[in-house]
């Protein structure tokens, strides 16, 4: 079985306060890209990890794929895959590839030996592989909030039809760890009232300027400089609306096509 796991966007980014576990609460607007995207391959047969295309930093034992084959085995007693992995979604980048790699190996599984999970029960599974994995499993606009695993469906944005075109660019040689973006949030952040995104992004996407914020640009940019040149650069390039997703590296632009 061969699928094509994608990557996603944020549409804001509120940073809302730090839990006693460690983690973080968030508000977002998780959008699914289909035009970058990953390979996945799946067949049973000996245990194994192949991991092809961009080249990860991971050793391929270590890869959230197998990490969700092992749920599924411990509790399903599913039998050994052997797993190829075309990586094209860049890592460090906050575009959610190695989570979208774990949903979608998640319900490969699923079908292939026929367990009979629904799409809510592969979504608690998937929360506990990352914060991110659950959204890909129905893999649709969602509100999220909680650690970004509490999912609210939304309708379909306007920005996904044809009339507009979603271009994310990386710069060269930048990766931006989950732990260095987080250190550098400014804790009065936590706690300060944010507009409701929901609204928010029913206005004109030329108002979406002013209007829409990821916290994390505040942290990532200084120590980035890059990034934040080609935010300006999108801008520059006719970009109606621009932001780094999640927290960073990768940035993208919404455009009139």
């Amino acid at each position: 079985m061969i699928t094509y796991p994608n990557c996603k966007i944020n549409l804001g980014l509120h940073v809302v306060g730090k839990r006693p576990d460690g983690y973080h609460d968030l508000e977002t607007i998780f959008l699914p890209v289909h035009t970058l995207r990953d390979e996945l391959e799946i067949i049973e047969g000996p245990l194994s990890m192949q991991q092809d295309g961009i080249t990860l930093d991971n050793a391929p034992e270590d890869n959230l794929c197998m990490k969700a084959w092992s749920l599924l085995h411990e509790e399903f007693d599913v039998p050994a895959v052997s797993i190829r992995l075309k990586k094209g979604i860049p890592f460090g980048a906050g575009l959610g590839g190695g989570s979208s790699d774990a949903a979608f190996t998640l319900k490969m599984l699923n079908e292939m030996f026929s367990l009979g999970l629904t799409a809510a029960q592969l979504e608690q599974r998937a929360a506990r592989l990352g914060a991110d994995c659950a959204f890909f499993i129905q893999n649709r606009s969602a509100y999220a909030t909680g650690i970004g695993d509490q999912l609210q469906p939304l309708p379909e944005f306007s920005i996904l039809n044809s009339q507009f075109s979603i271009q994310i660019e990386i710069p060269e040689g930048e990766h931006v760890s989950t732990k260095e973006a987080y250190s550098g949030l400014k804790c009065d952040l936590f706690g300060t009232q944010r507009p409701d995104l929901r609204k928010v992004v029913e206005q004109p996407i030329g108002e979406w300027r002013t209007l829409i914020v990821n916290d994390f640009e505040a942290s990532v940019f200084p120590a980035h400089p890059a990034i934040a040149a080609l935010k300006e650069s999108i801008y520059a390039r006719g970009a109606i609306y621009a932001s780094m997703t999640g927290s960073g590296a990768a940035v993208f632009g919404i455009f009139s096509v």
